[in-house]
């Protein structure tokens, strides 16, 4: 059996779906990718088991149907080394022996039956199911997958939290540090529903979607979600278990409120970054009228750093700590040119928002405050 494919179309597929592909696959079989040939089409399969992604291409000739896995590492080093140019694999359906032709030269290697190749968990009849425009699902996750935490112990809080209303959707992801809470308005559902995307697909969902144009028809039982993009499927786990209660910790009526340049205040953050303790990295800001006075020390090595920007602010003086690259990471995910810090007293939360919200979006970015020694 036979079918000829362009390199860099297959590649780009390769590329996208072997992201899947663990380092320590939990089975041989999927250290491989399932190629499927039916109807002059091609589609490219990789799984964790909790993770299967899959991408379609059309082919240039095919003389018949196969389903074959074959070695992931060794196919994308080989492919990634040629230029465009038309590939030809002649598969023996017997022994799965496989024989590819470039305009050059011809590789030989061995599959595997891909009829053993694990299959992806269905969706059950219960399963509920919402269109998004791919540009505002690839907003929602790179805006807020930053924030996600890393502990296994609170394993709700690894993933994203996507919170479908009758007349917005909201993405939030906290790691009891940093909180990231978006609405879009644009996305309405008829009943109130929700899941946790983990990590790991809001990853490469990311990765494959600012390649995406068109819409994303979004899935999900008790169990697992389904992305149908134009180009790509992705099945996956959903985190199960009650998201916590976000909204509870957003602080409400904060009296201080200031407005400062967001890429000045991003650059003296670095530059008095430089001077912090690394254990901590505590940035102080002292906040007067119409000034940020961001000053950092490392005692151990006698150094220390003071720097003043202008901000727009006419209440009382306070004084209060952060982490800074937990700063800086909240402050790289809002695009406005200006942005709002709301503040209530130095052990409250304080809340970082867009001086601009983008259109038929509601940004609300939350930090802890770290204890500072006066």
């Amino acid at each position: 059996m036979n079918f000829t494919v362009s390199c860099s179309a297959l590649l780009s597929r390769l590329q996208s779906v072997g992201r899947v592909i663990s380092s320590k696959s939990p089975m041989a079989i999927l250290d491989n990718f399932l190629l499927k040939v039916e109807n002059n089409v091609l589609t490219v399969t990789a799984s964790d088991l909790e993770t299967t992604m899959t991408a379609t291409v059309e082919l240039e000739s095919s003389d018949g149907e196969i389903v074959i896995a074959l070695p992931a590492k060794l196919l994308m080093e080989t492919l990634k080394e040629f230029s465009e140019q038309p590939l030809t694999f002649e598969v023996n359906t017997e022994n799965f022996a496989v024989l590819f032709r470039t305009e050059t030269g011809t590789y030989n290697f061995i599959g595997q039956n891909g009829m053993e190749f694990p299959k992806a968990q269905e969706l059950t009849d219960e399963a509920k199911s919402i269109t998004m425009p791919a540009e505002l699902l690839a907003g929602g996750v790179s805006k807020t997958s930053f924030a996600t935490a890393t502990d296994d112990l609170r394993p709700t809080m690894t993933g994203i939290f996507f919170n479908f209303m009758p007349d917005s959707v909201t993405f939030v992801a906290t790691d009891a540090h940093k909180l990231v809470r978006l609405k879009n308005f644009t996305v309405k559902s008829e009943e109130e529903m929700s899941f946790i995307l983990p990590k790991k697909p809001a990853t490469l969902l990311k990765n494959i979607l600012s390649g995406e144009k068109g819409d994303v028809n979004v899935s999900f039982d008790n169990k697992n979600i389904v992305f149908d993009m134009p180009s790509y499927r992705m099945i996956c786990r959903q985190i199960e278990g009650k998201y916590p209660s976000y909204n509870n910790v957003i602080p409400q009526n904060n009296p201080y409120r200031l407005i400062v340049d967001r890429l000045v205040f991003i650059n003296a953050l670095k530059r008095v970054m430089a001077f912090a303790n690394q254990g901590t990295m505590l940035v102080k800001l002292a906040i007067t009228a119409g000034n940020i006075q961001l000053s950092a020390q490392d005692i151990d090595f006698s150094i220390s750093a003071e720097e003043r920007i202008a901000c727009q602010y006419d209440g009382e003086a306070i004084h209060i700590g952060f982490k800074a690259p937990l700063l800086i990471d909240i402050l790289n995910g809002i695009s406005s040119g200006d942005i709002v810090m709301e503040l209530a007293d130095p052990s409250r939360a304080g809340i970082i928002l867009p001086f601009e919200n983008e259109q038929d979006e509601d940004l609300l970015m939350l930090l802890m405050p770290m204890l500072i020694n006066e």
